[in-house]
């Protein structure tokens, strides 16, 4: 069975590990991390497209994500 396509790589999220002072990454691990960056930032997201709809626009600006971060 192929192995689902994510939106943030595995291997993206590895870098991150690698940037923040990993030596070696494993795959479970640089897997799990995209995951859980995914969950957040979908959480983010919906909060954001929240605030872009109660202001009455369709465009998700900047400051909404930021607003939603906070929020989050």
């Amino acid at each position: 069975m192929p192995k689902k396509k994510m939106i943030i790589p595995p291997a993206t999220a590895a870098e991150l590990i690698k940037k923040a002072g990993g030596a070696r990454v494993s795959e479970r691990a640089a897997e799990r991390l995209a995951e859980i960056l995914i969950e957040i930032g979908l959480e983010i997201s919906e909060e954001a497209v929240k605030l872009c709809s109660h202001a009455g626009r369709k465009t998700v600006k900047e400051s909404d994500v930021e607003l939603a971060r906070r929020v989050v």
